[in-house]
């Protein structure tokens, strides 16, 4: 489960948990996870496979591959990171056999991708749904701070420099925060975080934000960091800093984040169930097997947390190698069952809700 206190250790599931679990409608995305989802024991596959991209997967992929490995002695599964936009990139080229990517094909993506798989489009199957939290360092604050879109839109737009800001103390009564200047950090490599992040600001405070979601981050100013964990590694050396990372970044670096403002302009804690709260309410906007979600950015539930990314593994639906088709659907199949989901919120991710992960399932055994 994710955790409440800011700042505290997450624990990590172990591979012998997770391999001991693999061994044991409408559009909407549906519910929190349940009994009805599918279950499956590993059905193996041997040979290699070859995927990149997603950061914020790496954690669970890493588990993911190592409790399929142990039950799988004949397969070899090679996860490498580098980001979305690298892993969409490679997969276009036929370098990876699939890829982990925390937005979408765009529409100008979509055309090279479904070159590579020749005799059926690529599809967009989402499998980790994870929250971004907006992590800080200002000396001397321990409580969360709350931090609205408008405000976040502000300041990562250079508008708001000081966390003694009137629009800052406003919705912190009773905090004393110093007169400190902010340094803002942000992704200087492609990334479905920045993406995810930037759609959050650009959907709940367009008027503060007048830039669309992008793989690489709109806004002027501040400081470019490499990867999340370029990004966590500023804020917890620089006073003053403030940066959008995954949670596990956060969590074990021991920063700080904040409570983010929705759509009804309530303060929302980052839990378990808040994310899955909003995640509930996402809407299949693919056609046939790609599942391709949109987020309902109007949300304005006082307990659904409006910041998150969902991670997608960007497959062939037809035209997969057929010597590596066997090892594709067993894997991606391991990955969407309970057995691969379940254990997704002892990392600082959300388990997919049901009836998506029906759905995710259902694709996966049409791959060809």
């Amino acid at each position: 489960m994710i955790t409440k206190r800011h700042g505290a250790a997450f624990s990590i599931v172990a591979a012998g948990a997770l391999l001991l679990a693999a061994c044991g409608s409408d559009n909407n995305a549906g519910g929190p996870a349940s009994s009805n989802q599918p279950t499956s024991n590993i059905e193996c596959a041997s040979g290699t496979l070859t995927a990149a991209g997603s950061t914020a997967q790496s954690n669970a992929m890493s588990e993911w591959v190592k409790a399929y490995q142990n039950k799988c002695s004949g397969a070899t599964v090679n996860y490498q990171g580098g980001g979305s936009g690298k892993g969409v990139q490679q997969f276009q080229q036929g370098t990876v056999d699939f890829a982990g990517s925390d937005f979408a094909l765009s529409s100008s993506d979509q055309p090279a991708a479904d070159a590579r798989c020749k005799s059926g489009p690529a599809i967009n199957l989402p499998m980790v749904p994870g929250p971004i939290a907006v992590g800080y360092n200002v000396p001397g604050v321990t409580a969360p701070l709350n931090l609205s879109a408008s405000t976040l839109a502000k300041i990562f737009t250079g508008k708001i420099t000081n966390w003694n800001d009137p629009a800052i103390a406003a919705d912190n009564a009773g905090v004393n925060l110093p007169s400190l200047g902010i340094q803002t950090f942000h992704r200087s490599d492609g990334s479905g975080t920045s993406f995810n992040f930037s759609n959050y600001l650009a959907k709940e405070a367009k008027a503060d934000f007048p830039f669309e979601a992008n793989k690489n981050w709109p806004a002027p100013g501040g400081q470019g960091s490499n990867g999340t964990q370029g990004i966590a590694q500023g804020v917890k050396t620089t006073s003053g800093g403030i940066g959008y990372m995954e949670l596990s970044f956060a969590t074990q670096s021991q920063i700080p984040y904040a409570k983010v403002g929705n759509a009804g302009g309530k303060f929302v804690e980052l839990t378990t169930d808040n994310v899955k709260n909003f995640l509930s309410k996402a809407k299949v906007v693919g056609s046939g097997n790609d599942l391709k979600l949109e987020f309902d950015y109007t949300n304005a539930d006082a307990n659904a947390y409006p910041a998150l990314l969902v991670t997608y593994e960007i497959v062939c639906s037809k035209g997969n190698d057929s010597a590596k088709l066997p090892l594709v659907k067993s894997f991606l199949s391991y990955l969407a069952s309970n057995d691969g989901q379940n254990p997704l919120s002892g990392q600082g991710y959300v388990p997919l809700p049901a009836e998506l992960q029906t759905k995710v399932a259902a694709a996966v055994n049409t791959l060809g």
